[in-house]
């Protein structure tokens, strides 16, 4: 099977599901922006061949080039997997005469609004929500909704360019910071109160093949926007609990709602007085290193079984369930470069059995904004069998560990 994969390099996991094509089976050929030559050594012998495009999210220059491989052979997928490639992917997908998943799919995982307004259709609950091009089309929806509300990029990823207003001066201020007054679209949504998480999954022709359950420790928009606190992500293995089989059947709803059929996907939810609510859905894998949990929490090659989807192989490993696994990210306690770390080492030796890995910057280096997100500066990732155990770690490495400034 001839899988082109699109932006073999960058970021870094990106080889990672070209090593797993590679390994499964399949002929790859490899579109991205870096040169042939400046191709890393692995990826050049896991590629069985590469184009070079000035830009993969350039529609026009990503068809030529899909055509021009088609005329020297046939192409059975063309598969892209970071947020901002889905859309053109899926454009020149259906272009090109490709299967794979369909521009209408690719956009209503990425639009907002119009996410929401197909899933309501389907009488899923979500928080209120309107897209929005003036400060007008606003106002009207708070208005309607009242406070709080959230304001984030209509095609935003994660928390980027999120903001909340809890009253009409906030509103007002966001408006201005949004760009809104100035003719930007942004997505306006209702506030949901309640814990925050995420299901992912891997699909096959519109059945789950393998999920996972994961917890925000606090709330993205919290952690985004607060320097003080060590957030957590934490898969847990506990996905047989009660409650989680509302979740499962929210995920399979709302993949079928969306024309969901062949790939990963990452769908963030909300539960709290007002019950299980869905947050949003991307047709991609989870960002910030989340399927190395996965893997390490369960035994697998996660990339191998998503490259099994992708060549139609029908087998699928078992996930053993046996460790919960989470990431804590540490913040500098200010802006400047990195001064030290502080008791990093005795953690690490107190807890070297659950240890996974560790990213932290060495003296000198530049610090990044805590809004840059969880791998921004400094990581640490664990898995433990027991849950509720593997908590109480990260809350004392988060409340031990000093990342230091100057």
């Amino acid at each position: 099977m001839h899988v082109l994969f699109i932006e073999p390099t960058f970021p870094r996991n990106q080889r990672e599901f070209v090593r797993a094509l590679k390994q499964a089976g399949a002929f790859v050929t490899g579109i991205g922006e870096t040169p042939a030559h400046a191709l890393p050594p692995d990826v050049r012998r896991w590629l069985d061949g590469y184009e070079q495009v000035r830009s993969v999210v350039d529609e026009g220059a990503l068809l030529d080039t899909v055509r021009r491989i088609q005329r020297r052979g046939w192409v059975d997928r063309l598969e892209a997997v970071i947020e901002a490639h889905v859309l053109p992917a899926a454009h020149v997908r259906e272009a090109a005469k490709i299967p794979g998943t369909t521009s209408r799919t690719a956009w209503l995982c990425r639009d907002k609004p119009s996410m929401k307004e197909a899933l309501r259709a389907a009488g899923i609950p979500c928080a209120q929500s309107t897209g929005a091009s003036s400060a007008d089309e606003a106002r009207a929806f708070a208005e309607r909704v009242g406070f709080p509300l959230v304001l984030k990029p209509k095609a935003a990823a994660g928390a980027s360019g999120t903001h909340k207003a809890n009253n009409r001066e906030e509103f007002e201020a966001v408006i201005r910071r949004t760009g809104l007054d100035r003719g930007a679209e942004v997505a306006v949504e209702e506030f949901i109160e309640g814990h925050e998480g995420f299901y992912d999954t891997i699909c096959r022709d519109g059945e789950v093949v393998h999920d996972f359950v994961s917890h925000y420790f606090p709330n993205v928009l919290e952690a985004m926007r607060t320097r003080w606190i060590s957030p957590q992500i934490v898969c847990t293995n506990r996905t047989a609990a009660t409650g989680y089989g509302e979740l499962r059947e929210l995920g399979r709803k709302v993949h079928k709602a969306l024309g969901i059929w062949s790939t990963a996907t990452h769908m963030e939810w909300f539960f709290g007085d007002k019950g299980l609510k869905f947050s949003e859905i991307g047709c991609r894998p989870p960002g910030v290193g989340v399927w190395d949990l996965y893997a390490a929490a369960n035994d697998i090659d996660i990339f191998r079984e998503w490259a099994k989807v992708v060549i139609g192989d029908s087998t699928a490993d078992t996930l053993s369930r046996r460790y919960s696994a989470g990431m804590i990210a540490l913040r500098p306690d200010r802006d400047g470069v990195i001064a030290g770390c502080d008791d990093l080492d005795r953690m690490r030796h107190k807890y070297a059995q659950y240890w996974i890995d560790e990213h932290v910057p060495s003296p000198g280096t530049p610090t990044q904004p805590v809004e840059n997100g969880y791998m921004a500066n400094a990581w640490i990732r664990l898995r433990h069998p027991d849950y509720d155990e593997l908590r109480g770690i990260l809350n004392e490495i988060g409340e031990t560990v000093r990342l230091r400034a100057r």
